[in-house]
């Protein structure tokens, strides 16, 4: 049999929950994304609770809350100690938007699922891999080879390549083929005929509207606003499709010198744009290029100006402008603010990019139609007073005396424990021959207990009691007493403040007001909440800036990557079961949809064994380069060689065999190479037409049987010097065996 594989969900399937998924190849556990929403419901993660502590590898493919957000939840709470493995603009960013929700929420609630000690935590371990780097892992998963591949979507977002005994299992999810102002699109479309495909639904129903067409209608909404003295606010995440509509705005407002004002808002907005101006290798070719012959770094942003506290935006004139604010959901941060300030108002705008998440406040405001009137909670931090901070003082006072006391036994019990008990005889103090009363020695030593004084009479299970001596066990050298220089660093660190603590100096620094009151001042305060009912009177607009694939083009590339077994996770209901059986008819026989906690097998069918060359063999062999690898046909015979199958040399003259044509031809790659070869080529009906009278076709015939997928290109036209021509060209991008 094939590499085994199964496969449990632990969240997002059937719905759009976030997505969390146990992936298991020869008992190796591997745990793909850790999601969670914005409203942090922890009913979410029983499924995961149940099997963290099984997991050996975690896997996150994309730095947005719905695949990593619990994290830092699962790894304090739930037992999670695997390793985890990202890119470097994932872990980067992805810690960037967890600092974001957690300073969110702790600025209108008592959060306490987790701390910013408990992000770093997270974070601090993660295995940082590069695009398309093989990563060999050891111990449990040896020979189980791991690589990420560019997906699109997001910044640094992965399609995870699995390869075990050269079986491949591919889980790709929140994918894009289309190539955007900062990314470029997925290569998920090279990968053909892995083992098992794991894919989500998400977009399975719905059409996009062409690129150019989507961004002039995106523009023009925000500038019908702008020039009727209006405000946009755009809901966006911290640092994912955020990215993408700042280089719209930026290079619109450059073209047309538009003196509008714009603002990004989040706690950590300088600090996001700092760190993407170092990944331009994890950015579209178009950026990459334009960097390497100018010098210009596309996210050196003139026109938009980055802030990380609302009071600064409260200062700005009052002047239209264009604000994007975390978060998404409208249900914490900048955006839940600005949107009950601006909603009363008919002048100004509120313009989603995305679709919000199911009970959230962005969902509601997205229905059609959308609600008149909403109840939003409006929390806010105030210090302590009067009886309030006098009850906390208390028990705090009483918190420290308990920690003393408990501190001061446990001392006492180490000490015990931990005396000589081979030491001399106890002290023998005559009380009689004593010229100093106990109370006048107390007085004279200042009150110092471990001093024994007159009358002293040691219990009976104690050991010869002695005066209080400390050894230096401190390290010596030829050159005098070693020390440690990290003793040092500590120091120095504590007197750069404290604010490095909380996050790991990854942030330089660089918080809002009200992010540094929560993380400095120690001044106690409570959270006041109040309930209003905002009438809904701005416009509401929505605009698909998903970044993901459309249904279309889904399908599409399912069909040309042709899985042996596809599994369908992420998506509604309706459209899992809409791809599931389009999928059954055109793509592969054998696909999958399971529920939550639904563990399938989709081990492959195929049998795969391990052989050894034999020496005489290798020695006759001719290997051909194709791309990374390199290929060769071979007749030979199977033997044994200490118990290990091992092919020899033919003894007698092999059987000819029909010649073997191995390579992808790509219809677009070949007519620009016929081009260069100076003949007239075009695309007409999906296929080429070549000179005058040849015509050249691509089809791939799907059978049910077996579930195979035979390529064949097709060349037709009346046998002339052009046929053969053209013929020649095209079996020169082959490898011919």
């Amino acid at each position: 049999m094939g590499t085994s594989v199964q496969l449990t969900p632990l969240c997002g399937v059937y719905s759009e929950n976030p997505l969390c998924y146990l992936l298991s190849i020869d008992g190796f556990n591997f745990l793909m994304d850790c999601g969670w929403n914005d409203l942090c419901d922890t009913n979410l993660l029983q499924p995961l609770s149940k099997v963290s502590s099984t997991v050996d590898a975690v896997l996150l493919s994309h730095p947005d809350m719905l695949h990593i957000g619990a994290l830092p939840y699962a790894i304090k709470h739930l037992g999670l100690s695997a390793p985890v493995y990202a890119t470097e603009p994932v872990y980067r960013l992805g810690l960037l938007t967890m600092y974001d929700y957690y300073l969110s929420r702790r600025q209108v609630s008592d959060f306490d699922l987790y701390t910013l000690d408990d992000i770093d935590s997270a974070f601090q371990n993660v295995t940082r891999l590069t695009y398309s780097q093989n990563y060999h892992l050891s111990d449990k998963g040896e020979g189980i080879v791991i690589a990420p591949h560019v997906a699109g979507h997001l910044l640094g977002g992965t399609v995870w390549k699995i390869t075990k005994d050269g079986e491949d299992v591919v889980y790709a999810v929140d994918f894009n083929h289309r190539k955007e102002r900062h990314l470029n699109g997925t290569v998920l479309e090279s990968f053909v005929r892995p083992a098992v495909l794991i894919t989500d639904a998400y977009n399975a129903l719905n059409n996009q509207l062409y690129k150019r067409q989507r961004d002039q209608e995106f523009l023009e909404a925000i500038l019908k606003v702008l020039r009727a003295n209006g405000n946009v606010l755009l809901p966006v995440d911290t640092a994912g499709r955020a990215l993408e509509l700042l280089l719209i705005l930026e290079q619109y407002w450059s073209q047309q010198h538009l003196t509008f004002p714009i603002f990004f808002l989040t706690n950590v907005a300088t600090s996001t744009i700092d760190y993407v101006k170092s990944f331009l290798e994890w950015m579209s070719d178009s950026i990459a290029k334009s960097f390497e012959h100018t010098r210009d770094n596309a996210f050196l942003l003139k026109h938009i100006n980055l802030i990380i506290n609302k009071s600064e935006l409260e200062n700005i004139a009052d002047v239209p402008k264009v604000v994007l604010a975390s978060m998404p959901s409208l249900e914490v941060g900048f955006s839940h603010d600005i949107f009950v300030d601006w909603a009363t108002e008919a002048r100004h705008a509120i313009l989603f990019t995305e679709r919000g998440q199911f009970g959230t406040l962005a969902r509601m405001l997205q229905v059609d139609p959308p609600p008149k009137a909403v109840k939003v909670t409006m929390s806010k931090r105030i210090p302590l007073a009067g009886d309030e901070l006098k009850a906390y003082e208390e028990e705090q006072e009483r918190i420290k005396k308990e920690a003393a006391l408990k501190a001061s036994l446990s001392k006492e019990l180490r000490a015990s424990q931990g005396s000589d008990a081979n030491a001399g005889d106890a002290m023998v103090i005559d009380a009689s021959s004593s010229h100093i009363s106990a109370d006048v020695a107390a007085s004279r030593i200042g009150g110092f207990r471990d001093i024994f004084m007159d009358g002293f009479a040691p219990p009976a299970t104690s050991v010869a009691p002695m005066f209080p001596f400390f050894e230096n066990s401190a390290e010596w050298d030829d050159y005098g007493e070693v020390i440690n220089p990290d003793d040092y660093i500590i120091k120095e660190e504590d007197m750069n403040g404290a604010s490095a603590q909380g996050f790991g100096g990854d942030l330089d620094g660089k918080l809002d007001e009200g992010s540094a009151h929560l993380l400095l001042d120690t001044t106690p305060s409570k959270v006041v909440s109040n309930e209003l009912t905002v009438q809904v009177k701005c416009s509401l607009i929505y605009m698909d800036f998903e970044g993901r694939s459309e249904g279309r083009s889904i399908k599409s590339i399912l069909a040309h990557v042709a899985p042996l077994k596809l599994v369908l996770v992420h998506g509604s209901a309706e459209a899992t079961e809409h791809l599931k059986e389009h999928c059954s008819k055109h793509v592969c026989p054998h696909v999958y949809a399971p529920q939550i906690e639904e563990t399938i097998d989709v081990t492959s069918d195929l049998c795969a064994y391990k052989v050894q060359l034999s020496e005489r063999l290798m020695s006759n062999v001719l290997f051909k380069k194709l791309g990374d690898y390199e290929i060769s046909w071979i007749d030979a015979e199977v033997g044994k060689t200490n118990d290990m199958l091992t092919l020899f040399p033919v003894s007698s003259t092999p059987p000819t065999h029909k010649s073997v044509l191995v390579g992808d031809l790509k219809l677009a790659d070949f007519k620009q190479f016929l081009a260069s070869k100076g003949i007239q080529v075009e695309f007409a009906g999906g296929a080429l037409r070549c000179g005058e009278y040849v015509t050249l076709r691509k089809i791939s015939d799907f059978t049910q049987k077996g579930g195979t997928v035979a390529q064949h290109v097709i060349i037709e036209g009346p046998l002339t010097e052009e046929y053969y021509q053209i013929r020649e060209l095209l079996y020169s991008q082959f490898y011919l065996f």
